[in-house]
């Protein structure tokens, strides 16, 4: 029977692919990737790319208002935002394909979110953040425009918290 070595694991794909999903970490591996390049369009009607992510830490979250868990984790969301909003943090949520924008614009206006929420009406932005299918599906993005930890499901937040300041804290 052979041995694998433990050590090139880091260059497979599935094990990048279970470090960026926060499933698995390895020593000397950093798990970044860059961002997906894609436009948001924003409930205002104006547009940010995935280059206007870049110098803050940004949560991504694809989200839909008939997500039960999205609903329940949104106040936490917003929580965070505010927490450390001043420090160069920021949130974009993004509302799946399939939710109808006047629910989405109602539920932006009746729970006044903060931070800017897009409605991904072509399934487009989805699909280039790994063809999220599963809500809420979250991601954290450093300031050099790279995801560094997926959520699928509602984060814990306290950890959440801790990687925030550990990548407000990087230079």
């Amino acid at each position: 029977m052979k041995r694998i070595s433990v050590l090139p694991v880091c260059r497979m794909a599935l094990a990048g692919a279970l470090v960026v999903a926060g499933l698995v970490s390895l020593p000397g591996c950093s798990g970044a990737q860059a961002a997906p390049e894609s436009t948001f369009v924003l409930l205002d009607g104006s547009k940010k790319t995935t280059a206007d992510l870049k110098g803050k830490v940004t949560l991504v979250n694809f989200w839909a208002t008939s997500c039960v868990t999205c609903v329940a984790e949104m106040p936490k969301i917003v929580s965070t935002y505010n927490k450390y909003k001043e420090r160069g943090y920021d949130t974009l949520a993004v509302a799946m394909s399939y939710d109808p924008p006047s629910y989405v614009v109602n539920y932006t206006e009746t729970r006044k979110l903060p931070f800017k929420v897009a409605i991904d009406n072509t399934g487009a932005v989805a699909k280039a953040w790994g063809d999220v299918k599963l809500t809420p599906t979250t991601y954290l993005v450093n300031k050099r425009g790279e995801i560094v930890k997926q959520y699928v499901g509602e984060p814990d937040f306290a950890a959440l918290h801790q990687l925030i300041e550990k990548l407000l804290a990087e230079t």
